[in-house]
């Protein structure tokens, strides 16, 4: 091997070998801030939940809904019957137990009097 090949080999090792400390540094560096963040975002998570009743905080997958498979007949009368249901709870929100009447209400409602 030739004088300047080695040399040359030596002088990358010697970089190479003096990036190396510097490069886990850095690397224990970032590993230390992403620990930190973590047990932090994991402390007012665990915060939250013990706020939150304990039904809520699952957080399972949405079901996919079914299509019904229903005869054209049977749609229209539970839509009927849906309708019927709303009704019933806008009519029950609108007035107040005590008997007074409700002033706020929206678009395409009718104030009752």
């Amino acid at each position: 091997m030739k004088l300047k090949t080695l040399k040359k080999k030596i002088r990358r090792l010697e970089t190479r070998l003096l990036e190396g400390p510097k490069k886990l540094a850095k690397l224990k560096g970032k590993l230390a801030a992403k620990a930190a963040a973590t047990r932090k975002k994991n402390r007012s998570s665990t915060a939250k939940s013990q706020v939150t009743p304990a039904g809520a905080q699952g957080a399972a997958p949405k079901k996919v809904k079914r299509k019904l498979n229903l005869s054209p007949e049977r749609r229209e009368q539970l839509a009927a019957a849906m309708r019927a249901r709303w009704a019933a709870k806008r009519a029950a929100e609108a007035t107040l137990p005590d008997g007074s009447v409700r002033h706020n209400f929206t678009i395409g409602e009718a104030p009752v009097s």
